[in-house]
């Protein structure tokens, strides 16, 4: 075979793209608590399992985690921001950010066009866009961004934030790694018995975890 030949397969694995991975979060069979606490997105045993599904540590241990739970966007919303920090007591580096965005926080379709985001808006601005420049550069280079949202139903129809939420991300420094669809039901024998949030539209029985990395350039 000639040196053309074997040089082939290489030349075609390189050009070749693969769909991002979409995986689904299940609770445990015998998992106590399948809900959410009031006015938060994910449940407990999902954030536990975001520390070390997303550890990068070489002891294993789980990661350190910055939690904040986003309920509006308006002028100061850093300051009404709750924060929860999970950590095991060892100094590190922030590396891991998970913003828990609340549907009601979320825009309406009929806000705008882009469902309320505009894509060009600056770093000092308020809402979406000014958050994610602020989420960039809290976050070292490669430090994970997680958004973790519901769809939400306005008027009987179902709006799903996402497309508009990541073009947003992308355009202030981050690229899209990861959907994971966060089950709202617990395992029953050969089926799945819904078990959503009190809070959540009629018909939603799951979350999306949206997994960012921050790029920064030399």
């Amino acid at each position: 075979m000639s040196p053309t030949h074997r040089r082939a397969p290489d030349t075609v694995r390189r050009h070749t793209t693969r769909p991002l991975p979409t995986t689904v979060w299940l609770p445990a069979p015998d998992q106590p608590d399948l809900l959410p606490t009031p006015g938060a997105v994910l449940p407990g045993w999902a954030i536990k399992r975001i520390r070390t599904v997303f550890t990068t540590r070489a002891d294993h241990m789980p990661e350190p985690l910055l939690k904040i739970s986003i309920r509006d966007t308006g002028p100061g919303m850093d300051a009404r921001t709750p924060a929860i920090t999970y950590a095991d007591g060892t100094p590190r580096t922030l590396s891991l950010l998970l913003a828990e965005l609340h549907p009601d926080a979320l825009p309406t379709p009929s806000d705008n066009p882009m469902g309320g985001i505009s894509e060009t808006s600056g770093a000092m601005e308020d809402g979406w866009p000014g958050f994610f420049h602020r989420a960039h550069r809290l976050l070292p280079a490669d430090g994970l961004l997680l958004l973790a949202t519901r769809q939400r139903r306005d008027d009987g129809i179902l709006t799903d934030p996402l497309g508009s939420l990541i073009a947003c991300a992308r355009t202030a420094g981050f690229r899209y790694l990861q959907h994971i669809i966060v089950a709202h039901a617990h395992p029953a024998d050969d089926r799945l018995v819904p078990a959503p949030p009190a809070d959540a539209s009629s018909g939603v029985v799951h979350s999306d975890l949206i997994a960012l990395s921050a790029i920064h350039h030399a």
